[in-house]
């Protein structure tokens, strides 16, 4: 912003009046790129208090000149209004005032009222405005014809992608089709696509968070309850010590630090364990590098020297956590101090260190993000992170839990409400009674939707995931679990760069016979299509089709943050150039299909640039009326709004408003949590203020506190699987474990006759999860008891693979001496629909010796400057302009070795054939049997530059080297989450 001295008002009407149309103009264009405004809007916007405003009286403001003449050329009054909305980079959730003026987007503001990001911009944050008028943006429909995309109407469009995907079901089922969803779309689009789906009648269907926290979400979930972030940023600064593992927030989630740094001058002690040293561990207390994929040997023998002191919470154990004593004989049989240095090169000196620090500093909390979870064992290293913090009686506690960084602005709202191929939204599994429940609040027979599947069979059958739809295409037909393969495939806001086996995905993608890309950018996935592959994978029947998705910015619509807060985006502009909404685009795909009718049966249509357009509003109604599961029926469109409005009634710490009423609605925000975060139980009437904290039992239920969800049982192999007696949360009338509510539960507690005659006959024969009134979340809550029941959290969780958290090596890796130690699972014939390879790949790699041709542990993470796949980022000239090359990190010794120098170009070379030219960057940040890229490149293949593949004018203006190009097989073992984080690979100089 710009401060400069007030002219008087006869100077401005003097200097207007004598200026030409152009000189106004130009004057005009100057003071957008440099924007002034008066003293008192520059207070209002900006938030500061009225202190501040007597220390900035001596500061003069120019008040924005008013054109002397109305008619003449590029000169008029501007109508300015400001939209609040919120970055849609990473998952912390930062609110932005967008200044606009005649529909056109001049400025941008941090919030500096937001209690999440406090007036603070990253640098990604700070050039939104870009994304919002990028020159580099898909600006209309394309066809790929000929090698060349070609610009098309959407009448077009629409007509012929509907009668393909209709020729495609018609011959080869609905199976026939992916759908792979976005971490960009609003919860309302996510909602939606996940119904689009269902009413094309497929499971096949997925989004980012596959290949980013699925691991985390099954492995936390199975723990305690529910798989998401237990606390927020916030909380963190109530924490005395705070573990990061697998996590560079200060480049991934840069505001995050705000709130710990923070809490560092409050005396919190920071541990930042990673194989790489990083932005983050440069503000650490204390550093560990260990090698990538030891984290349960890391984290196991942290409880070795817990275990062994006896510094564990027995109490807490006792009354809240199952199976405790079986991990605790497993870690100190297997993971001695020896053991651990082996398998994860720490000394015990520092492993001892780092426990006392644990033990010391309590209210501790854990912090992890893609290092954990992209492994073949992700889902095991999430576990032992929760079995720490669960040791140490952590969870559940202001200032503990496991804070789980989401990667995109929605991620974790799309994994609540979106496209999942193996459960609806809400996380309601796939059974008939989901079903049942989701066809009621659809107001669409069930037997319809049954009609639209293959089979009964495949409407309950786990959908293939993102992960795998490589395989979908190219498995052999005989091998998957579904009549065919997949022949078409919509990319609906994804980065295919983002995904493992790069080679392989340009052969799939030429091999099908519809891709859609639905994107504000074209992506590499439309580059990749158009470059020429091998003859033998060429389909010439393929189409493929462009469709310009407007940005977040150009909608309405709400997201939930990491800490589960939920905000609401306003519109800032309308869609640019022809560019679409996704929620018009499926709604109109849905008519071109025939459902449109049933799709956006319950909402209310508005007139966009004179289009049919589903209300964001009644989606999010829709929501509130089915997803019980989780608690997303509280936060109505009127309440999240009202928390947009008054974010300076929000303590940061607490996030708990202080009081007060929306002069707007008159909306009562007292006790309430910023943003609801879920479960906000019950009806949006009923104002549960959400949950904080999850499972903390010093508060009521209708205070947002809890206890662990009881969702495996009450007892298992004659031991008491709900929570001891005295354990529960504050003020509730059951002293000890109970099951999840149902009719049944309340009538034999004799609470039955709280529900109205009306509410019984509907809540007759359901669950709370299932009772579309939400009566019997009411009366549990009336009673202070949670909904899902009190039991204790698992530490042994026997539905998995390895009940207790084993390391296994990875696939691909440089130490054979311990993949003979650590062997990894069995092959799998159907998982997912698919085969897959495990022990069999493992031993071929061994026999092929090829840790002697790959001796370097190849991994990846973020930039600060790019985010995702990086086309958006990339695109942005502020953003682009930071960093202009995708590189090595390589170590100094192993650069000297082959002979490269920093900066020089290189190559990678990997076991997939790919070889990356790329710069080397020589460093220690990485040991020497370690590399280290960015994975936010793509625009290069190979050492070529792609630009010629792109539709004109719409490439990325930084393209390089895509990591995922050179990655390697290798999936989790429970959900298919790709293993990015440990492959192997060489580095020569080119």
């Amino acid at each position: 912003m710009l401060l400069t001295k007030k002219s008087s008002p006869a100077a401005q009407g003097a200097s207007t009046s004598a200026s030409s149309p152009f000189v106004h103009s130009l004057r005009r264009g100057l003071a957008q790129a440099l924007p002034t405004m008066d003293r008192r809007a520059f207070l209002r916007r900006s938030g500061l208090g009225v202190g501040v405003g007597v220390a900035a009286a001596q500061i003069t403001l120019l008040k924005k000149s008013k054109a002397a003449g109305t008619k003449a050329a590029g000169v008029g009054d501007g109508k300015i209004e400001v939209r609040r909305t919120v970055c849609t980079h990473c998952s912390v959730g930062c609110a932005v005032d967008a200044v606009v003026e005649n529909g056109v987007w001049l400025r941008q503001e941090p919030v500096f009222d937001s209690p999440i990001n406090l007036g603070a911009h990253c640098a990604k944050g700070a050039a939104l405005r870009e994304h919002g008028h990028g020159e580099y943006r898909l600006r209309y429909p394309m066809k790929l014809l000929d090698g060349k995309y070609e610009r098309i109407s959407w009448e077009q469009a629409l007509t012929e992608i509907s009668a393909r995907m209709q020729a495609l079901r018609q011959a080869s089922g609905p199976d026939s089709l992916y759908f792979v969803g976005s971490s960009k779309h609003n919860n309302e689009q996510a909602y939606l696509l996940r119904k689009f789906v269902s009413f094309w009648g497929s499971n096949n269907c997925d989004h980012q968070a596959r290949i980013c926290h699925s691991t985390t979400v099954a492995g936390v979930a199975n723990t305690w309850g529910y798989g998401a972030m237990t606390n927020s940023y916030n909380d963190m600064q109530n924490s005395r010590v705070a573990l990061y593992i697998g996590s560079n927030a200060a480049e991934a989630h840069p505001v995050s630090m705000l709130h710990m740094l923070h809490a560092k001058e409050s005396g919190c002690k920071m541990i930042v364990v990673d194989p790489r040293f990083t932005r983050t561990a440069a503000k650490a207390d204390e550093y560990v590098r260990i090698r990538s994929g030891a984290d349960i040997p890391f984290l196991f023998g942290l409880l070795y020297h817990i275990f062994k002191n006896g510094w564990e919470d027995k109490k807490y154990i006792h009354d809240r956590v199952y199976g405790m004593e079986q991990v605790r004989a497993d870690v100190l049989a297997k993971w001695t101090p020896d053991k651990v240095e082996e398998a994860c090169g720490v000394q015990e000196e520092q492993m001892r260190k780092v426990a006392g620090m644990l033990n010391a500093n309590r209210p501790g909390t854990i912090v992890w993000c893609m290092g954990q979870t992209q492994h073949t064992i992700g889902n095991a290293m999430v576990r032992a992170s929760c079995i720490l913090q669960l040791a140490l009686g952590n969870v559940g506690k202001s200032g503990g839990g496991a804070n789980i960084f989401r990667g995109h602005d929605n991620v974790q709202g799309a994994t609540d409400v979106g496209p999942n191929p193996d459960s609806l939204p809400g996380y309601y599994g796939l059974a008939e009674g989901s079903w049942k429940h989701f066809a009621a609040a659809w107001g669409v027979d069930l037997e319809w939707i049954k009609g639209r599947y293959a089979s009964p069979a495949m409407m309950g059958k786990n959908g293939i995931t993102v992960s795998r739809w490589i395989d979908g295409v190219l498995e052999d037909n005989a091998l998957i679990d579904q009549d065919s393969n997949l022949r078409g495939l919509f990319f609906w806001g994804h980065a295919p760069n983002s995904q493992t086996r790069g080679l392989e995905m340009k052969r799939a993608l030429d091999r099908l016979d519809l891709l859609v890309v639905v994107d504000p950018y074209p992506s590499a996935t439309a580059a990749m299509a158009a470059m020429p592959g091998r003859t033998e994978d060429l389909n010439p029947e393929r189409a493929v089709y462009l469709l310009p998705a407007a940005t977040q910015f150009e909608t309405s619509g709400s997201c939930t943050a990491s800490n589960r807060s939920i905000q609401w985006r306003e519109k800032v502009i309308d869609p640019l150039w022809e560019s679409r909404s996704d929620h018009m685009i499926m709604h109109q795909l849905a008519e071109k299909l025939g459902f449109a009718d049933k799709l956006s049966k319950n909402y209310g249509m508005q007139k966009v640039k004179g289009l049919d357009e589903p209300v964001p509003e009644d989606i999010l109604r829709e929501i509130n009326r089915s997803v019980w599961t989780i608690g997303y029926t509280g936060q109505s469109p009127e309440r999240l709004k009202a928390h947009m409005r008054n974010m300076h009634l929000f303590d940061v710490k607490t996030l708990q408003s202080r009081g007060g009423k929306d002069p707007e609605s008159g909306y009562d925000l007292g006790g309430d949590y910023f943003g609801l975060p879920w479960p906000c139980y019950g009806t949006p009437e009923l104002k549960h203020p959400g949950s904080p904290n999850l499972y903390d039992t010093s508060k009521h239920v209708m205070q947002g506190g809890g206890n662990f969800r009881a969702n495996f049982g009450v007892e298992r192999e004659g031991q008491n699987l709900l929570a001891e007696d005295g354990s529960h949360s504050l003020g509730c009338e059951i002293t000890t474990g109970y099951p999840e509510f149902d009719h049944v539960l309340l009538k034999k507690l004799g609470w039955w006759d709280d529900l109205s005659d009306a509410e019984k006959a509907k809540a007759e024969g359901r669950n709370w999860k299932t009772d579309p009134t939400g009566a019997i979340i009411r009366v549990a809550m009336a009673h202070g008891c949670h909904p899902f029941g009190n039991a204790k959290a698992r530490a042994l969780v026997w539905n998995f693979p390895d009940a207790i958290p084993q390391h296994r090596e990875p696939l691909y890796g440089t130490r054979p001496e311990l993949i003979a130690k650590y062997p990894t699972y069995e092959d799998k014939k159907a998982f997912w629909r698919l085969p897959t390879l495990y022990k069999s790949l493992q031993d071929k790699n061994l026999a092929d010796k090829l840790h002697e041709k790959f001796p370097l542990i190849l991994s990846s993470g973020r930039l600060v400057e790019y985010e995702g796949g990086g086309e958006e980022t990339r695109s942005n000239p502020w953003l682009a302009e930071l960093q202009q090359e995708s590189f090595v990190e390589i170590h100094p010794q192993t650069a000297s070795e082959r002979g490269i120098r920093n900066g020089e170009r290189v190559w990678l070379s990997s076991p997939t054939g790919a070889r990356l030219n790329v710069q080397a960057l020589v460093t220690e940040r990485v040991a020497p049997d370690t590399v280290w890229m960015p994975f936010h490149f793509s625009g290069h293949w190979q050492g070529a530059d792609m630009l010629a593949y792109y539709p004109k004018g719409a490439a990325p203006l930084v393209r390089g080297e895509a990591v995922n190009t050179a990655t390697t097989y290798g999936y989790d073992c429970v959900t298919m989450m790709q293993e990015t984080k440990s492959t192997i690979c060489n580095v020569e100089r080119a």
